[in-house]
């Protein structure tokens, strides 16, 4: 029998969001990235990029998986005032599970993203 894995569909991760469009925002998948619905990206230079490090650097998740493999292209990130799942989010790579997401979760927090 042939096992399918089914990924994250757009805004699976999401609990809850404030009324309207307050919890959203637009903004750019810079070029030569494949990132999955629920990434958690870092806004970087005015492009949203899988890698968190810089504490500075404002962090989001991206609300639908965005092909930017060849270009930049345009993604829906929620960037502000909403709960969110542990378990449907996507640390970029080199984030390892303990203190490492526990960070990348306080500066999501300070957004006013609370992972739940």
């Amino acid at each position: 029998m042939t096992v399918l894995t089914e990924g994250n569909h757009a805004g699976e991760y999401i609990v809850s969001l404030a009324n309207g469009y307050r919890s959203t925002g637009e903004g750019v998948v810079a070029s030569g990235l494949n990132l999955v619905a629920g990434a958690v990206v870092q806004l970087t230079g005015g492009e949203y990029i899988d890698v968190v490090d810089a504490a500075s650097d404002p962090v989001a998740i991206l609300y639908d998986a965005v092909d930017a493999t060849l270009a930049d292209t345009d993604g829906v990130f929620t960037v502000r005032d909403a709960e969110v799942a542990f378990a449907r989010l996507t640390y970029p790579v080199g984030v390892t599970v303990g203190a490492e997401q526990d960070a990348v979760n306080v500066r999501l927090l300070a957004a006013g993203i609370k992972v739940v």
